[in-house]
């Protein structure tokens, strides 16, 4: 049999984690350290491979249910190969430092099991309950993959310089960033989207870092059903920018 797709064959390489094709994640396990998954993310692996689900400890799951930001993971391991995509979005993986990685975790692919992860609020500058950002910060040595809604934008922040991003475009940015949520607009208008513009909420990166966009203001599908039949979730929470922008196209 011949055929153009021959050429779409395996890429070789030593490292732990290799972009096989701009949507597409290889990562090659040694039966040491386990990589944990995006829930229903495999679509192959080769060799003497495990897929758990991972355990959340009590903290988490309060975490999960007061803010809707969390991770709904697997963990793999054994000795092969294990091809991860989530609905052909754009994969780029990041070495997290000691500096830290905030992220919002609907665009965590993988990430390796030694990292930490926590959940950490982002206050409007007005105080209002419920007009909060709540973000997932990555912490330790390691690495993740992140995914994208086309090619992103890498944004350099320096002291001099600082960048406004929109709440629901931002992916992830550098943890030691100074960050603030605002709008520009009237407060009595807050929850709305400002005026006729289809503008709403942002986020004032200060500091030295980076800050992650990509070219879409949310995940598509929205409300697509991955693996077992459990709902992506998608911007930043319910009790988020992007849930209030939700709320109140309904309302």
């Amino acid at each position: 049999m011949q055929s153009p797709l021959f050429s779409y064959t395996e890429q070789q390489s030593q490292d732990r984690y290799t972009v096989q094709n701009p949507q597409l994640l290889r990562v090659a396990l040694t039966g040491h350290d386990d990589v944990l998954a995006r829930k229903g993310a495999m679509v192959a692996y080769q060799g003497l491979m495990d897929f758990d689900g991972e355990y959340q400890n009590q903290n988490q799951r309060t975490a999960r249910a007061r803010t809707g930001e969390g991770l709904d993971l697997m963990r793999c391991s054994g000795q092969g190969t294990v091809y991860l995509a989530n609905l052909a979005q754009y994969i780029h993986v990041v070495d997290v430092d000691q500096d830290g990685l905030t992220v919002d975790s609907a665009y965590v692919l993988a990430l390796d099991s030694t990292l930490h992860t926590e959940v950490i609020a982002v206050d409007s500058q007005y105080g209002i309950s419920g007009s909060g950002k709540y973000q997932l910060n990555i912490s330790g040595r390691g690495q993740v993959a992140l995914m994208t809604s086309g090619q992103p934008l890498m944004l350099q922040v320096t002291p001099d310089k600082y960048v406004n991003v929109d709440a629901d475009a931002v992916v992830a940015w550098s943890s030691s960033l100074r960050v603030q949520m605002q709008a520009q607009t009237h407060s009595s208008n807050i929850r709305r989207r400002r005026g006729n513009t289809g503008e709403g909420w942002e986020l004032n990166f200060l500091g030295q870092g980076f800050a992650l966009v990509q070219p879409s203001e949310v995940m598509p599908p929205q409300n697509a059903q991955i693996g077992q039949g459990a709902a992506a979730q998608f911007g930043v929470g319910q009790h988020g920018a992007h849930g209030q922008n939700q709320n109140n196209a309904w309302n």
